[in-house]
């Protein structure tokens, strides 16, 4: 089965700063993979490379072997970091915006969620607080059979209490083909979920490793890890 996801030499450069230098770097299917760094380590940039709305300097990024495009937007499941939905509409006027925008958006799945959520679909998004706005969010992105979920800090405007059903939310709708691929300072948070995880510095791969590979050869959890490369 070909990767989900390739990067080839892969290069992002402004003016003499490179947000992204020459990365190689595969993602198969059927995983959770928690894409990590520091601050300006290059993570935004590598997801905005993936979502098409940036191109590289130098280099390819293939999805589903495919360049990122029109037809890659249909199988990319993207939720930014910031919201991107027009907050005077009620959350059941962007259901229904959803199902005519996304041919592979589940109505049924959504409403579910947002029921389990408790919240109100007659609502309109301003009256909402910024978590519950994320959640919204989030349950849109999830409702979608998508091949590849990019998620940039799902859960980092969330309180505690939403943060296990939202994580529950993520593991139980992504088939076995699809991967998910998770942006986060959360690290801790979110370990137990993940299958591997890809740590970037100053725009370079440092890690790609499964979870079990980091537990076993290295004896520490992601998190300890974590602190300890980039002395955190």
């Amino acid at each position: 089965m070909k990767p989900i996801l390739e990067c080839q030499g892969l290069t992002k450069k402004y003016g003499n700063f490179f947000a992204l230098s020459n990365l190689n770097l595969t993602l198969e299917r059927g995983q959770i993979i928690g894409l990590l760094g520091p601050n300006g380590s290059g993570k935004t940039t590598l997801i905005k490379l993936a979502n098409g709305l940036l191109t590289p300097t130098d280099g390819h990024i293939i999805i589903n072997s495919m360049s990122p495009g029109v037809e890659t937007k249909k199988i990319i499941s993207y939720l930014p970091e910031r919201s991107y939905l027009n907050t005077h509409m009620r959350v059941e006027d962007i259901l229904t915006y959803y199902v005519d925008f996304y041919e592979n958006f589940n109505l049924s799945r959504a409403t579910a969620m947002l029921k389990d959520l408790e919240i109100d679909t007659h609502a309109r998004l301003r009256s909402l607080s910024k978590g519950t706005k994320e959640k919204v969010q989030l349950v849109l992105v999830m409702s979608r059979d998508a091949d590849l979920y990019i998620l940039d800090e799902p859960i980092g405007g969330v309180d505690p209490a939403a943060r296990d059903y939202i994580l529950q939310t993520i593991l139980t709708n992504y088939t076995e083909n699809a991967t998910v691929l998770i942006s986060t300072h959360l690290i801790s948070d979110i370990e137990n979920v993940l299958d591997s995880v890809v740590f970037l510095q100053y725009g370079q791969l440092v890690l790609n490793a499964t979870v079990d590979e980091i537990r076993s050869q290295r004896g520490k959890s992601v998190d300890a890890l974590f602190r300890e490369v980039f002395r955190c």
